[in-house]
């Protein structure tokens, strides 16, 4: 077919293959490949046994990620989740040892969470002129201040109650229950956030607010949700953290939020709103629990894995604009 100018127009479809390489979940799958055969070879414990076993310390995050995905597709933020998490696991341990039965003290860790949350949601709705971060920080030191007021300066907790959260940190074989949790929840925020009217919702605020806002969608009902549902995660992440470690202290949950928002945007969800999905966020979740337990198992410091995850993330703002310029060159030699 021929345009006005005389030029020869090709509607060839791009080859599905050489789409999913070039797309950022298909370069993180590359790269997961290419982290664990790097673990293997620099730790001669690394296998699966090992991750399996090991790999429910550092998996509770995720549930922090699923969450914070949201709002960052919102082009906002939360940083006080670390110490909600905080919150919620001295809630939960205090419960314990009060002698409440474990499924009530799930609920008490989860309502903890999730009031939380709501604190943030009311604020950020009632007063949308406040900027996300400036509310977050200060919810973040209110919410660790009150978990310091209950344990002391520098205090701790140790749960009597053993039995019951090293039953909750159990396996089926050698694969955790947490693992199970996260690929469920994982795929319902997925299918939410890619399938549904209340995702598509999420994208055009992160798009748009005011142009979201005039084309009928409740802005502020969708982020009071989506804040709530963070503290939920929260106080569900605070659970297994404590199964963990037995206990609690005032560092319990610290820089979660970190984490959280580098697995979030080295998964490529845009910090600046209306772009990103979960499968990124997962896979690049796993890419940070692979490098966090093989170069563990090498007693390798916790600042040098930190360093690692920090140029991965320099990496994710320049390997997009790489990307875009080899597509260009590969049309430029078609036509």
């Amino acid at each position: 077919m021929a345009g006005k100018s005389g030029r020869s127009i090709n509607n060839v479809p791009e080859n599905p293959v050489r789409k999913m390489i070039f797309s950022w979940e298909g370069i993180l799958v590359l790269l997961l490949i290419a982290v664990n055969i790097f673990c293997s070879m620099f730790s001669q414990f690394y296998n699966v046994s090992s991750l399996l076993r090991q790999m429910p310390v550092y998996l509770a995050e995720v549930f922090l990620m699923l969450a914070m995905a949201y709002i960052l597709v919102l082009g906002e933020i939360d940083i006080s989740v670390g110490s909600t998490v905080c919150l919620s696991a001295t809630v939960a341990c205090l419960t314990s040892n009060a002698g409440l039965p474990f499924p009530l003290v799930f609920v008490a860790a989860l309502l903890t969470g999730t009031a939380c949350g709501m604190v943030n949601a009311i604020i950020l709705t009632t007063f949308p002129e406040l900027p996300p971060m400036i509310v977050t920080l200060s919810t973040q030191i209110i919410f660790r201040g009150l978990a310091e007021i209950i344990l002391g300066s520098g205090g701790s907790v140790s749960v009597t109650d053993t039995a019951s959260f090293k039953a909750l940190a159990g396996k089926v074989g050698q694969v955790p229950y947490i693992l199970f949790l996260v690929i469920i929840l994982a795929v319902i925020f997925a299918v939410i956030l890619g399938k549904t009217t209340f995702g598509r919702s999420v994208y055009a605020i992160g798009t748009n607010r005011l142009t979201a806002y005039y084309s009928g969608i409740h802005v502020q009902r969708v982020r009071f949700i989506i804040y709530t549902v963070m503290g939920t995660l929260c106080g569900l992440c605070a659970m297994f953290v404590v199964s963990n470690s037995y206990g609690a202290n005032t560092t319990t949950g610290e820089n979660f939020e970190m984490d959280a928002i580098a697995m979030a945007v080295f998964g490529g969800i845009m910090s600046t709103g209306g772009k990103g999905n979960i499968a990124g966020g997962v896979i690049s979740a796993l890419i940070i629990v692979c490098l966090r337990v093989g170069l563990g198992q090498r007693n390798v410091n916790a600042q040098v894995i930190l360093l690692l995850i920090g140029l991965l993330l320099i990496c994710t703002v320049g390997l997009p604009n790489l990307i875009t310029n080899i597509r260009q060159s590969l049309k430029k030699k078609k036509s």
